[in-house]
């Protein structure tokens, strides 16, 4: 192959086409301009094989491929950041499940949360007191439950207590077994969208700051 630096000076009567260089950086047509320059100065008697032109040829549509994929996940990337921003906004206002005993009515009035039982149990009770004052407001009795994920909801709460929003405390009981791991819905106050990564940052009401990887279902 010939070398590249002969084009500058090679052969009788060679004069290279003019092109002209952007941003120091070579583009499709500075390419075939060096690309006929080499084949018009090569020696007759020691052509370019088929072999190193190809190589040429694939080298350069390698590297004009990649600015395209570049390109393309450039504008995927807005689009996803977009989306994200969309996403962010919906979560506000919602009530998603968190690890945790504090709880406060939604929209409806209504408290809602899950407990998660190691093993079966012979009966299962949810009780829930007034956060502040440790009074006792209500009581469920949830009979014999098996070993895994038992939903739980409260619907007849005061309504100062629902007026107010009122913090209430929820403990599950389970005779004959481990003790049970409450899990309650609360609200999302506030959504954080960090520089870096997919995962988005809830602020969530009386539990702060939870990756978005952390919440299994929303209300």
């Amino acid at each position: 192959m010939a070398d590249i630096t002969s084009l500058t000076g090679a052969g009788p009567g060679f004069a290279a086409a003019p092109f002209e260089r952007k941003n120091n950086e070579l583009g499709q047509e500075d390419f075939l301009t060096l690309m006929t320059a080499q084949l018009q100065n090569q020696d007759p008697f020691a052509p370019m094989e088929n072999g190193e032109f190809l190589a040429q040829m694939a080298q350069f549509s390698t590297v004009s491929g990649l600015d395209t994929v570049n390109e393309t996940l450039g504008a995927i990337s807005g689009q996803i950041g977009g989306n994200r921003i969309a996403t962010a906004s919906s979560l506000l206002g919602q009530q998603v499940l968190v690890p945790g005993s504090l709880a406060r009515p939604d929209a409806a009035g209504v408290l809602h949360g899950v407990a998660d039982l190691p093993e079966a149990a012979s009966a299962v009770s949810v009780t829930y007191t007034d956060a502040e004052t440790g009074t006792v407001l209500h009581r469920q009795e949830m009979g014999a439950q098996p070993a895994g994920l038992m939903g739980f909801e409260w619907r007849d709460a005061p309504p100062a207590l629902v007026e107010a929003r009122g913090a209430v405390r929820i403990a599950v009981q389970a005779e004959g077994a481990a003790p049970a791991a409450p899990f309650v819905y609360a609200r999302v106050v506030g959504v954080q969208l960090p520089e870096s990564g997919q995962d988005l940052t809830l602020d969530v009401e009386d539990y702060g700051l939870r990756s978005s990887l952390e919440i299994t279902s929303i209300r």
